[in-house]
């Protein structure tokens, strides 16, 4: 089964400083179609403005996974950890039994462009961390580069749930065929430029989801940069 979510049917809030879009419900959002895909239950599109950001604020029992597409975005916790992160990094905070922390575009003068992305762990409580890793574009060109698993294969960020994120760059002849195992569905997130999957045109900011079918097929990118959530079926679960 495969179904696509234009970009524009997303949530929408527009904070003055803060822009954001909504694939799941989230804040003052709600859809009872888009609550989450399996374990999958957030994918923001933020823009923040110069200068400003999140204040210091709580999370717990959230895999938190933060990829920025334009311009840095700093970050500090209650864990000690200050860092700033820019295209090709991935941040991976596991909030656990409780951490506090704040984001913040330290530019002057540039926006931020990032996804943050929450995966529900299936394990409660556990010990805070953070960890931040690169992969160059060169990983991600014309495949898909693992960049999150519960194991950390292939040098990926460690989460605590059956769930593996990858990132891929296509252009012009590029492309790539994803097999789904049994027992497994995707969700791909189109985060800039336009890509066809399995015989459909998507734009940014448009997805695609696939359930009880075999592959993943990824073609005629067009300045295309994507995200691709491999996750456990799971009955009952909202899609």
């Amino acid at each position: 089964m495969l179904n696509i979510r234009r970009s524009n049917e997303r949530g929408y809030a527009d904070h003055g400083w803060l822009k954001s879009y909504h694939t799941f419900s989230f804040a003052d959002y709600y859809d009872p179609r888009h609550i989450e895909f399996g374990a999958l239950r957030v994918i923001n599109e933020d823009r923040v403005a110069a200068g400003a950001g999140f204040g210091t604020h709580g999370h717990r029992d959230m895999e938190i996974i933060s990829y920025v597409l334009e311009g840095e975005l700093a970050h500090k916790d209650s864990m000690g950890t200050g860092a700033t992160i820019r295209p090709g990094d991935v941040q991976r905070m596991s909030a656990g039994r409780g951490v506090m922390h704040s984001e913040f575009n330290p530019s002057g003068e540039k926006p931020v462009h990032f996804l943050q992305i929450w995966i529900q762990p299936d394990q409660r409580g556990v010990e805070p961390s953070y960890e931040q890793k690169n992969f160059p574009a060169e990983e991600k060109r014309g495949k898909l580069r693992l960049i999150a698993s519960r194991d950390g294969a292939d040098g990926s960020v460690r989460i605590h749930q059956d769930a593996k994120v990858y990132a891929g760059l296509f252009d012009g002849d590029e492309q790539t065929e994803f097999a789904i195992a049994n027992g497994r569905q995707v969700y791909l997130h189109v985060a800039r430029g336009t890509v066809t999957a399995n015989g459909n045109v998507l734009n940014a900011g448009d997805a695609l989801t696939l359930t009880d079918t075999a592959a993943l097929s990824l073609s005629k990118g067009q300045g295309a940069e994507v995200l691709v959530f491999d996750l456990q079926r799971v009955s009952g679960s909202r899609q």
